[in-house]
């Protein structure tokens, strides 16, 4: 079998010899497309029985593409740099030459940009978006300029919105709405409604500070650990809060005597109190010091709640158990009051509200009531009278007996 090189070089010495060459070059274009398959089966037939020269004629071909391309990159290294010198030696040709461009090819500029926005919408939003995001004053600026330029084209643009009907009634019922509401508010002696109108920059900051917050993989790992954090501080401060209180108490009084600045005795308690907490979790390497603080308002919050509500009980609990003691003291006292009252064209008073009211006098002096307000003390007042209403049905007339019996009665 011949070697290839040397039938493809008779075939073109053929062709250069006939003056039919392109004849015969069709014909062997058909052939090559009607034998494919016979003529894949004789180069590798050929290949396999010269491999040898098979491989060298690829080494050789390899070497002579690859010189070419090498050459070719050459050749356009130096274009390049002989524009970029040119560039830079004639900066002014090179502007007179863009701007005489452009202004020959107006049409085909605007094509370019045209499918270029139309290929690249969003990113060129996001640009736009991002150049008035850095300079909001400027574009603040620009705004107003192109509003004072165009005030018919602003005047056009509203006509248009409002030929609409349906915008055009919305508009009119919200701006009916906005009047009435500011004249309930003046009547009532209101301010008026604020707004803080946000503008387009700041509603897009936010969405990335939102993005970024709810998009952070960490995220899910850093509210267990706050959570985790809050509820057992949460849970120490309510078991060990008294006990905590007084070794504060006792470290304020030992560096006032050692002529130490005094410390409130809530910093060194809640100060201990994370401390210990911190200590006994797993894992608190996510936590911020804005964490740490949020955690210690929200359980200084919730021990102030349960410690007003167990005074409340206990103030309470405690005027019921005295009303039940002295009932019938308070009833004759009642009784007297009231026909006091009746003397002075008053209305009667009921005995319970006024056997409730002695007895806070008398318990008040005695039970913890420091985080109560009054507000709370009038709700004490009126749940004590509730539940002892029913102590004094039967004892209304008894005490009237009592009083109608002593002297001067």
């Amino acid at each position: 079998m011949n070697d290839p090189s040397e039938e493809a070089a008779g075939a073109q010495k053929s062709l250069a010899e006939h003056p039919f060459a392109d004849d015969e070059a069709e014909k062997r274009r058909q052939y090559v497309a009607a034998n494919r398959d016979r003529i894949r089966e004789l180069n590798r037939l050929w290949r396999s029985e010269h491999l040898d020269r098979a491989r060298e004629l690829n080494r050789d071909s390899m070497r002579r593409a690859a010189a070419r391309r090498h050459r070719e990159a050459e050749v356009r290294a130096r274009g390049r740099d002989r524009a970029k010198r040119w560039r830079l030696e004639h900066p002014e040709r090179r502007r007179e030459y863009q701007q005489r461009w452009v202004a020959e090819n107006r049409e085909k500029v605007r094509e370019y940009y045209n499918r270029y926005y139309e290929n690249h919408r969003d990113e060129v939003k996001a640009r736009a978006a991002a150049r008035r995001d850095a300079a909001p004053e400027h574009t603040k600026q620009i705004t107003r300029q192109w509003a004072d330029r165009n005030k018919e084209r602003r005047a056009e643009l509203q006509r248009n919105r409002r030929s609409d009907p349906e915008i055009y009634q919305s508009e009119l019922e919200a701006n009916a709405a906005a009047r009435r509401l500011k004249r309930s508010l003046s009547r009532a002696g209101l301010p008026p409604k604020l707004l803080h109108a946000t503008t387009a920059a700041e509603r897009r900051a936010n969405e990335r500070e939102a993005d970024a917050y709810f998009n952070n993989p960490s995220r899910p790992e850093h509210l267990r650990q706050f959570t985790v954090f809050a509820e057992s501080l949460t849970e120490h401060m309510l078991k060990n809060g008294a006990r905590m209180h007084e070794f504060a108490e006792a470290h304020v009084e030992a560096r006032a005597r050692m002529g130490l600045p005094a410390v409130p005795v809530e910093t060194i308690v809640y100060a201990r109190a994370v401390e210990i907490v911190a200590e006994r979790m797993r894992r608190v390497d996510l936590l911020t010091g804005r964490d740490v603080a949020a955690a210690v308002r929200s359980t200084q919050a919730l021990v102030r709640r349960m410690e007003r509500q167990r005074q409340f009980d206990g103030l309470v609990k405690a005027v019921v158990v005295q009303v039940q003691r002295n009932r019938s003291r308070y009833a004759i006292d009642a009784e007297i009051e009231n026909r006091a009252r009746v003397r002075r064209g008053k209305t009667r008073e009921p005995v319970e509200s006024l056997a409730v009211q002695q007895s806070m006098q008398e318990v008040i002096e005695r039970v913890r009531t420091s985080s109560l307000t009054i507000e709370d003390f009038r709700s004490a007042a009126r749940a004590a009278s509730l539940r002892s209403a029913a102590l004094f049905k039967d004892r209304q007339d008894r005490a009237a007996d009592r009083i109608r019996r002593l002297p001067g009665g």
